[in-house]
């Protein structure tokens, strides 16, 4: 098979593994918060029936942590197996957060997780209660050097190429970790997860209330899931107007294709669906003024010039200045030994186009031009489901506060029915950000094209369906332990003590 069919393949593969492990870390992060905040209110009221929805929360909270983590070591292997160029081209910046992650936060969270668990009256409350947080402040601590590490993928900081190891490394850790892409995306990611938990536990506590059980306990999930859901569906607004402004910013083809906009200009127009436009709200959402100028896709790959002068390089004079650079590292690398004057004018040269060097790779200006229907229709349906489910919490807690939230059943079904839609949500956000971002493994400096392994097409696609495989029976087996859980009910927790 052709060098396209590996790049496909081993796309696809660790696109599959992404996929399934978001299904896992963003009900993570969710119930983390809400099974706190319970037991918070257990331990200052000293309420036992506080203790109990604490109990049963966290049980649901370990069984999808356990599978979580499976499917985290497998993704980060993978950049070692599938894409070992990526990993030896700037594995000392990448590799940094991910060790960091490893050592700091997984630890803690291993650490606490198990008095969390096991510790219910063998430790005293306050420390317990400790422990529950440190566990969800672990379990966030470990996605902020994750999304460190992908935010630099998006807006590679902080370091600079060394021609003699073929190396990017890193010059300013603190550029990496504060990185704008990289914190807008932690809060982005994390707070979204606040929305999943919130959104399941709602769907949950609406299921008893249809079969007429547990009443106090749903009503009282369902009030606290609410607030924490309503709070990280805003925040997660206004972190999303912050990454417009920052895609805009380093990662204007992205925009480009998320809006499907072909020709771009000042006051430019915000495509609802095809045809449906809010004239010059794009302009707002990615610069904050009307008269922003937003370039669009023939625009990024032609060439334009802002009305105040700036001029944006067409894909071709990218491309020439990124075989300038490749050219002057072939020729460092040859003269660095013989000829160390030459080899001094060529790293001159290099590092005076070092930002284009990606360039150097792309064959055609059309392979700067991310699939544009994969984009921009996962988005609508992003923002179109975060809406939805923001108003469905608002509406829930409304009810509830007023005391009528059981009289709707209609209502319990919507929230049931919400579960996979708030999953949906969330892939369609990695989507758009991952898609939207091809064909750069690394923004400007590396395409997927470079960074792959030399693997047989066939031990990829192997792979792949092993995973497809696994992956699969490790949902299986998850919800089935999870709905058997739910189905028992908290009453199980007072039976098993």
């Amino acid at each position: 098979m052709t060098e396209a069919a590996l790049i496909d393949w081993s796309r696809a593969q660790f696109a599959l593994t992404a996929c399934y492990h978001w299904l896992f870390v963003p009900l993570t992060l969710g119930l983390a918060v809400i099974m706190a905040v319970m037991e918070s209110v257990y331990v200052v009221r000293k309420d036992e029936f506080w203790k109990k929805t604490a109990r049963f929360w966290q049980k649901i909270f370990g069984i999808n942590f356990a599978v979580g983590i499976a499917t985290g070591i497998i993704l980060e292997f993978e950049f070692g197996t599938n894409w070992s160029n990526y990993s030896w081209f700037v594995g000392d910046i990448f590799g940094a957060p991910l060790a960091i992650e490893g050592i700091l936060a997984f630890f803690m969270e291993a650490t606490f997780v198990a008095v969390m668990f096991f510790g219910w009256d063998k430790v005293s409350k306050r420390f317990h209660l400790a422990s529950t947080w440190l566990t969800g402040i672990g379990a966030s601590i470990s996605a902020l050097w994750i999304l460190v590490a992908n935010g630099w993928m998006q807006h590679p900081v902080g370091m600079e190429f060394n021609p003699d190891t073929v190396r990017h490394e890193m010059t300013d850790f603190w550029a990496v970790v504060t990185n704008p892409v990289a914190v807008t995306k932690f809060f982005h990611s994390v707070l979204s997860g606040w929305m999943t938990g919130a959104v399941f536990v709602i769907g949950v506590s609406c299921w008893y209330l249809l079969r007429k059980r547990e009443q106090r306990f749903a009503r009282t999930s369902i009030r606290v899931a609410s607030i924490v859901g309503i709070v990280g569906a805003l925040a997660v607004m206004f972190t999303g107007d912050s990454s417009a402004v920052h895609v805009a910013k380093y990662q204007p083809m992205k925009l480009a294709a998320a809006e499907g906009l072909e020709n771009g200009g000042t006051r430019a127009p915000f495509s609802i669906v095809p045809g449906i436009e809010i004239p010059g709200m794009l302009s707002i959402l990615a610069t904050h003024d009307i008269d922003g100028y937003v370039p669009g896709i023939n625009d990024l790959l032609d060439g334009y010039v802002t009305p105040e002068g700036v001029v944006g390089l067409s894909a071709e004079a990218r491309k020439e200045r990124g075989d300038i650079a490749l050219d002057a590292f072939r020729a460092y690398r040859e003269n660095r030994d013989s000829d160390p004057q030459a080899a001094a004018e060529a790293r001159k040269v290099l590092e005076e186009n070092v930002e284009y060097f990606g360039y150097g790779y792309i064959r055609d200006k059309e392979e700067l031009v991310p699939p544009v229907g994969m984009v921009y229709w996962p988005f609508r349906l992003m923002v179109g489901l975060g809406c939805f489910l923001l108003l469905m919490m608002a509406v829930v807690l409304w009810l509830e506060l007023k005391g009528r939230i059981v009289k709707h059943r209609w209502l319990h079904w919507v929230a049931v029915f919400s579960i996979p839609l708030v999953y949906i949500a969330g892939q369609c956000g990695w989507i758009v950000a991952e898609v939207g971002r091809q064909p750069w493994a690394i923004q400007d400096l590396l395409p997927v094209s470079a960074a792959v392994s030399s693997l047989s097409v066939g031990s990829v696609i192997t792979t792949f369906c092993i995973f497809v495989a696994v992956f699969t029976l490790f949902l299986a087996i998850e919800i089935r332990i999870m709905l058997k859980a739910i189905a028992k009910g908290p009453q199980a927790e007072e039976q098993t003590r």
